[in-house]
């Protein structure tokens, strides 16, 4: 392991009993990087994260944490990491500013009040209230604060915006992208496609338990499928746009007007163009939804 690789799975396995949850799970982090871990409830994004944690211990395959086996020192992984569980339990009797302050004397103090009352500002938590009055929401955000509140070398976040408004899952998307500015390594499981895309540099797709694709979220959408619509000035025979490579009609909606979608590099057809009297051509790139949703797709295809 490099010291520019901040977290890593090799061949991680994991079963409950009969059913095995993750199947040679292969992943790297780079340091000071946002890394977004992409799947649909039930592919083994919490697992992962649980393993490297020692929250639970795998079958199979090896894990570092900053170079760490969490196996061999667990509690050396735990005091580098900020982690938020997906389902987070404290004690309802608690006000949530007592709960931040056992979570910050379990860290020997190391969270400046100030920020702790700096976050909770912007995420518009009143730490005075008990747990037990707080909606699920603020729940969460109590759960952000404590991952986040003591500054750690690497973050852990299990589903970081789940069951908060649009204006507070911004905010929390802000706060990370900061965390990363001063030096913080980010690993995040979502299935809100849209929030990887935002704010991640790399993201890992995960399905049932593999995961199938890791890749820079910008590399991953400019190699990607691309549609396009042209208008000519006139009725034209578009049967030579169609015999390109990666060139696929989608829809013609008269002569004058047809909709393709170009697989691979865009300058055969912009080339092609050129003979033909085009008036407007308007181009898009699919979301990482697209992207997502076709290997769920490719999936199911296989397995049927």
């Amino acid at each position: 392991m490099t010291k520019s690789i901040a977290i890593q799975a090799q061949g991680l396995i994991k079963s409950y009993g009969r059913v095995q949850a993750l199947f040679g799970v292969d992943l790297e982090v780079q340091r000071g990087s946002i890394a977004g871990f992409l799947g649909p409830n039930g592919a083994g994004k919490t697992t992962t994260i649980r393993c490297f944690l020692d929250m639970i211990r795998p079958n199979g395959g090896t894990l570092r944490v900053a170079g760490i086996d969490p196996q061999a020192d667990p509690v050396a992984v735990r005091a580098l990491v900020g982690y938020l569980p997906g389902e987070l339990s404290l004690d309802d009797n608690m006000t949530t500013e007592a709960v931040l302050r056992f979570f910050n004397s379990l860290r020997s103090k190391r969270a400046e009040w100030s920020y702790i009352e700096e976050l909770s500002e912007r995420l518009d938590l009143d730490i005075t209230r008990p747990i037990k009055n707080l909606s699920s929401g603020n729940k969460k955000k109590a759960g952000v604060i404590q991952a986040l509140m003591h500054k750690p070398e690497i973050l852990m976040l299990d589903e970081p915006t789940g069951g908060l408004d649009p204006l507070m899952q911004r905010e929390v998307l802000q706060i990370i992208k900061e965390a990363r500015e001063d030096g913080a390594t980010v690993f995040f499981s979502s299935h809100n496609i849209a929030e990887v895309e935002i704010i991640a540099d790399q993201v890992n797709i995960i399905s049932e338990g593999i995961v199938v694709e890791v890749v820079d979220v910008a590399e991953l959408l400019t190699r990607a499928l691309r549609r396009a619509r042209i208008t000519f000035r006139q009725a034209a025979d578009t049967s030579p746009l169609l015999s390109l490579p990666g060139v696929t009609l989608i829809s013609q909606h008269n002569d004058t007007s047809i909709e393709l979608q170009i697989t691979g590099d865009m300058d055969p057809l912009i080339k092609a163009l050129a003979k033909f009297p085009v008036i407007d051509i308007q181009t898009a790139r699919p979301s990482l939804e697209d992207i997502f949703m076709a290997y769920y797709e490719k999936g199911e295809e296989e397995a049927a």
